[in-house]
């Protein structure tokens, strides 16, 4: 998915577990199918799964993934990747890597959300259980920043697929400019800083056979701000019936929603054009994304 990216496949996990946790040696190592751009992930026998960054810059979610989930577990209602160990550089792979305890569940695709009311209740309180946690001594988040900080990425991302045939991209860019426009005029956050997942989508969330929300992995961009980022799983994931048992729940006024919602359409207009040949199911959730922003649109909502 990215140019720098080294060759990793199951025969360079083997030998990073048989040289660094010998105690492991000998399990079965098979990939996992994922749109996740940031890892490549292994399981490792049964009740684990090995965590090894594609590029240089996912490189230092690892040590972010060391640290804070270990301090964010406890607080939370489900279950979060926290690392069992992380290993160093070796056999010609260049970063530090993470092994975890394999957690149950798959990821949800929007528009088949089997459960759509209850996995609202559940990602709300997930939310809310996060921004209740003292936020003092956290890091700043990369996301969670005022939507002015995402303007120039996100006309970037805009001028890219303007480019494309708009037979491969048939897009109203028009409409969903002046949708961007509209959103860098709201005011912006002033309140305190509250813990942030920062990437709540279908790929970081997992539901057991029910629906029901299980555990929310991908902690590579946890951190601190403004909290309405979380907003995006709303568009991402949620169908439009849901929204408002989520809307609900965290208690959003009309500019903290829009907010929240010009999240969600800046971070799909940027992967839209970058993972549109490389990340299929990952183009595909950002089409969703911006098809339901423009559906909003048009209801006035």
């Amino acid at each position: 998915m990215h140019d720098d990216e080294p060759d990793i496949d199951a025969s360079l996990v083997s030998r990073l577990i048989a040289v660094t946790f010998p105690r492991w040696d000998g399990l079965p190592v098979v990939p996992v199918p994922s749109s996740g751009t940031d890892n490549a992930m292994f399981r490792l026998g049964k009740a684990l799964v090995v965590r090894l960054p594609r590029t240089a810059w996912a490189a230092g979610t690892v040590e972010t993934e060391d640290r804070w989930p270990t301090v964010l577990a406890s607080h939370l209602p489900v279950s979060i990747p926290v690392p069992l160990e992380v290993g160093e550089p070796a056999e010609g792979y260049p970063w530090r890597w993470s092994v975890h305890r394999w957690l149950p569940g798959v990821n949800p695709v929007a528009g088949e959300v089997v459960a759509p009311l209850h996995l609202a209740e559940d990602l709300g309180e997930f939310v809310n259980a996060l921004r209740a946690v003292d936020a003092r001594e956290g890091p700043r988040a990369g996301r969670g920043v005022p939507l002015a900080h995402r303007d120039g990425p996100t006309r970037d991302a805009l001028a890219q697929l303007a480019a494309l045939d708009r037979e491969d991209e048939p897009l109203d860019l028009e409409a969903i400019t002046r949708i961007w426009d509209e959103a860098l005029t709201l005011p912006p956050y002033e309140g305190r800083d509250h813990w942030l997942h920062g990437d709540l989508s279908p790929g970081n969330v997992l539901v057991g056979p029910d629906g029901r929300l299980n555990a929310v992995i991908d902690f590579g961009v946890v951190g601190i701000g403004d909290p309405s980022v979380e907003q995006m799983v709303a568009w991402n994931l949620l169908p439009a019936e849901a929204r408002p048992t989520f809307r609900s729940l965290l208690g959003s006024d009309e500019v903290t929603w829009a907010r929240g919602r010009a999240w969600a359409l800046s971070i799909s207009l940027i992967q839209l054009p970058y993972y549109r040949l490389t990340n299929p199911l990952l183009a595909a959730n950002s089409r969703h994304v911006i098809h339901e922003i423009l559906a909003d649109a048009a209801l006035g909502a």
